[in-house]
């Protein structure tokens, strides 16, 4: 990692510490507009600052390390879009903080978009359907809320008036390949952000071994329980070092929904497990251990799930092993 990717995350952890799920979602949104987090990955010439892959998987790394709510990772797939497209006005007010959206489900011909973040307080939603991309104005939409355990996430369906409306930015072989660099950057981002949760679920149950004392000794020396913290630290690890390969480098489709499917899944898991090693307070509602679950568990299914990725790199080694 460079000095500017170090520097990045330091004024990350400044600015948001610890866990935010629980604070000012509109005060966090006005922080990340003033840093310029929006504008992070548009080239300089368009008025962004020209960082890449790497830059979008810090912040969302420690979006997600601090729990942050919200529609970041629709915002940025919403600014990219605009940003190859080249529309300037709107990319102007999204870049400025001004909330728009996209699914973050896998793209479908069907008439209802399903997992839009804040679809309610946004201005336009991003739809990728029928051979074309679009921005639609979210006044002219129908809007459903779906109820969600994530205490981070507020997910909307949204049916567009009709199948050309709004405003097109690709069509044809270029709006294919917008499509899969969009899929990708939301694979790369939620991969991320699993990673960031883990990493703060795992310091906050060491913090706790350290603290809680059984037969006049801290839990943490207990050996059964340095073995299990060891072994979610290797998980994590082992995680983070595929995340930040595939960040520097052009994967396929089909390693970046590997990479999502691994990093997600090893976030529930230490999720999990730091739930059970809290013991009975972890179960409580006063307790964070939850929050992080329940954004490990809606990360899992957001971008497609495991069985979906892990058929499309099963069939990707076929193709390539013949």
């Amino acid at each position: 990692m460079s000095m500017d990717r170090t520097e990045l995350r330091d004024s990350a952890r400044k600015a948001f510490g610890a866990s935010s799920a629980t604070g000012d979602a509109a005060g966090n949104w006005a922080k990340l507009s003033e840093m310029g987090w929006f504008m992070m990955t548009v080239p300089e010439a368009q008025g962004g600052l020209g960082l890449g892959s790497e830059a979008h998987a810090i912040i969302h790394y420690e979006l997600g390390r601090a729990l942050v709510p919200g529609p970041v990772i629709a915002q940025m797939m919403l600014v990219e879009a605009l940003a190859a497209t080249g529309q300037s006005d709107l990319l102007d007010r999204a870049m400025a903080g001004g909330k728009m959206t996209a699914s973050l489900a896998l793209p479908t011909e069907d008439d209802v978009i399903e997992a839009v973040p804040d679809a309610d307080v946004a201005s336009h939603v991003l739809v990728t359907r029928q051979g074309a991309i679009r921005v639609v104005p979210l006044d002219r939409c129908t809007i459903a809320a779906q109820p969600t355990w994530d205490e981070t996430r507020r997910l909307f369906d949204v049916r567009p008036p009709s199948a050309s409306d709004g405003v097109v930015i690709a069509h044809g072989q270029a709006a294919e390949q917008l499509r899969t660099s969009l899929l990708l950057q939301m694979l790369l981002a939620l991969s991320a952000d699993s990673l960031g949760g883990a990493e703060a679920a795992l310091a906050m149950t060491v913090d706790y071994l350290k603290t809680r004392r059984q037969f006049d000794r801290p839990l943490a020396m207990f050996q059964a329980l340095k073995h299990r913290v060891a072994d979610l630290k290797i998980a994590h690890s082992a995680a983070e070092a595929l995340l930040w390969d595939r960040a520097a480098g052009r994967p396929s489709l089909a390693l970046m929904g590997s990479l999502k499917t691994h990093c997600t899944e090893a976030f529930r898991l230490i999720a999990e497990d730091c739930i059970q090693l809290h013991g009975g307070i972890g179960l409580t509602q006063e307790h964070p251990c939850h929050l992080f679950f329940k954004r490990a568990m809606l990360n899992c299914a957001l971008g497609g799930d495991a069985f979906h990725w892990e058929e499309i790199a099963g069939r990707a080694v076929m193709e390539t092993t013949g």
